[in-house]
């Protein structure tokens, strides 16, 4: 039944090596002709987290109000907006990936979908010691909680969504570029529909399944409920994700044996 998501995955694990070397390359670009060299990538997310502690929590002192996980603001939106920082550049990055490497690929025949791989790779090699980052500082707040166990199960689940619907988007804009500036819009928007900028309670209580259509929403809870409350994960976490990762490669399956053929073409 997932026969073409089946064969994706063994061209992975054939390419391991090569897609280790992209990845590494992907990385380097990031910093090409910076002065601050490989550090760069980690100081730009780092001073928007820090921007966020300083504005909120020590210049202007901003509290939440009743049924908040805490009540300093910063606190608050440090926890989901690097996660979300994360899931965007993993989204846009993996989304162009295929339209990048266009002209690689008529030359070379690789599979398309290492390409995708690496510019995924490349944003959890940056964004995933940062989150590690984040961690060590939260955690001390609950005395290093069993709940702590549950956050690499956690990262490693955002990251599969993250390269299930940056491949499924790569197909979509190959075949219309159309798609590019759609999800552009959308994931500008979408921190707006996610426990990111304020928490679940306080938005209208039968509108909130809305915000669990956010493929984020899950994660951003898990994190806020780790390291925020000490506790561990509400199982609806787990279940949305699952969910969200499932569906995707049932979509992914589909859309890789329709395109297969043209997909070369379309770039």
């Amino acid at each position: 039944m997932l026969h073409a998501v089946g064969v994706e995955l063994r061209a992975i694990w054939s390419a391991r090596a090569l897609v280790w070397v992209l990845t590494k390359r992907e990385v380097a670009a990031r910093h090409a002709g910076t002065a601050a060299g490989i550090v760069w990538p980690y100081i730009q997310p780092l001073l928007t987290v820090a921007a966020y502690y300083l504005v909120f929590d020590v210049v202007f002192s901003m509290r939440l109000g009743d049924g908040a996980p805490t009540h300093a603001v910063g606190t608050y939106l440090i926890v989901g907006a690097l996660p979300w920082m994360a899931f965007c550049d993993a989204i846009s990055r993996g989304m162009n990936s295929l339209i990048d490497a266009g002209g690689l690929l008529h030359k070379n025949p690789l599979p398309p979908v290492l390409f995708v791989v690496r510019s995924v790779l490349a944003s959890a090699v940056v964004f995933a010691p940062l989150l590690l980052l984040l961690a060590l500082a939260y955690a001390p707040l609950h005395g290093f909680g069993l709940p702590t166990l549950s956050l690499p199960l956690l990262l490693l689940l955002q990251w599969g969504v993250c390269l299930l619907l940056a491949y499924v988007l790569a197909i979509l804009a190959a075949a219309l570029r159309d798609t590019v500036q759609m999800v552009g819009f959308l994931l500008s928007v979408g921190i707006y529909l996610s426990p990111v900028l304020f928490p679940m309670a306080l938005f209208p209580e039968r509108w909130r399944w809305v915000l669990w259509l956010n493929p984020m929403t899950a994660p951003v809870q898990g994190y806020q409920q780790v390291l925020l409350q000490g506790a561990w994960p509400l199982p609806a976490v787990w279940w949305v994700l699952l969910a969200w990762m499932g569906v995707l490669v049932l979509v992914l399956n589909l859309l890789i044996e329709r395109s297969r053929d043209q997909l070369v073409d379309w770039l």
